[in-house]
């Protein structure tokens, strides 16, 4: 028989499938997986089935239909104050986690360097490497997980190709402060490194803050892929759609691949995102995630986990729990599934190295009877 080698030496299946077969198999409520369990807007529901009813079922454009790269232009110029073009710098993508693929797959050649900030979304390691890239680690800082800009500036070298950055930060939570892309602006001068922005949750921030986009700063804009999901926006991330918003030479240089690996995405989801995005629907998802955020802290109040931090964006809040154990995280995460009903997602799972502080992520992106189902289990504890 032929053999096939390996494309990159992340686990073979990963920690969000394992915990929510394990979450499965033992009945436990699953707030391990990063995923609302409530309904979308009966609005946008009642669009997609619009759009399959009136012919919008081939297709699409490879680069998305117009009207929702239009939309999408119109809103970032409306909350950002940027000039993005619809035409040649947005492109609709088969979710985001694809869309950093398809960066990673313009940029990489064998033997390039990318910088990854761990803890890290599980994708970035083995879309670097299945590109021949060489993944350089650098640690941010627990519990606050902030960036070691010294860190960051050793790890540079005349190979580093790109680095990809994540705010608000799976799986921590924490926000980037302004002040810290322009820290990012002078590592990367005078240099051939790409930014990779992964803003995934950049609607849900908390607690009065601001998202800052690498497309407001116009040094990084020209040299960086940013990169979106409408399923964190719009609470339907079973549709799997995103976007890259990136400069006309790199959104030329992202189509390339992306016209051979995907072609185009579901027409009738993109009608039913541009029809409701051009409606001016107000959009409180930010609002709605941080009330779940501190219906969640204040159950977690009566439990014997430790918050260290409040996250500030995003749907995950991490917790210690050496009052309950000293068990390396992946043994009590899968512990608390089996034997108290909750799964949730060890952090060191975010690591190449499994590196394990004692952290756990709950994922609060939930009904509150969820929460409140999951807290009443917890009370065993």
């Amino acid at each position: 028989m032929p053999t096939i080698t390996p494309k990159h030496s992340a686990a073979p299946t990963t920690i969000f499938t394992v915990m929510s077969a394990l979450a499965g198999q033992h009945n436990a409520i699953n707030l391990s997986q990063g995923f609302p369990d409530f309904p979308l807007d009966e609005r946008l529901s009642g669009l997609l089935q619009e759009a399959a009813a009136t012919g919008w079922n081939q297709y699409s454009p490879m680069a998305g239909l117009p009207a929702l790269r239009s939309a999408v232009a119109a809103d970032f110029t409306k909350r950002y104050d940027v000039g993005v073009d619809a035409d040649t710098e947005v492109t609709i993508t088969p979710g985001a986690t694809y869309a950093i693929y398809t960066a990673f797959t313009a940029i990489l050649q064998a033997g390039d360097e990318v910088i990854v900030l761990e803890p890290a979304y599980d994708s970035y390691l083995p879309n670097i490497q299945m590109n021949g890239g060489r993944v350089v680690p650098v640690a941010l800082t627990a519990p606050d997980f902030g960036v070691d800009w010294n860190k960051v500036k050793a790890a540079m070298s005349a190979k580093t190709k790109a680095i990809i950055i994540n705010t608000p930060h799976n799986p921590t939570g924490a926000v980037w402060a302004r002040e810290d892309w322009d820290t990012l602006a002078e590592v990367v001068r005078d240099t051939d490194c790409f930014v990779l922005s992964d803003e995934v949750y950049e609607q849900l921030i908390f607690d009065g803050k601001r998202h800052y986009s690498v497309l407001e700063h116009p040094e990084l804009r020209e040299r960086s892929f940013a990169l979106y999901s409408f399923g964190k926006v719009f609470n339907n991330t079973g549709w799997k759609i995103g976007f890259c918003i990136a400069p006309p030479a790199l959104t030329d240089a992202f189509r390339k691949i992306h016209q051979f690996a995907a072609f185009c995405v579901n027409t009738p989801a993109q009608y039913a995102l541009a029809a409701y995005m051009s409606a001016g629907i107000p959009n409180n998802v930010g609002a709605l995630m941080e009330g779940k955020r501190n219906f969640f802290l204040n159950l977690l109040q009566e439990l014997p986990f430790t918050v260290h931090k409040p996250a500030g964006g995003s749907y995950f809040q991490l917790v210690g729990y050496e009052q309950i154990s000293d068990m390396p995280d992946l043994d009590f995460a899968k512990w608390l599934t089996i034997n108290h009903g909750v799964a949730t997602i060890p952090i060191s799972a975010f690591y190449h190295n499994g590196h394990d502080d004692k952290l756990i992520r709950f994922c609060f992106a939930k009904k509150e009877a969820t929460l409140l189902a999951a807290s009443e289990k917890l009370r065993s504890l």
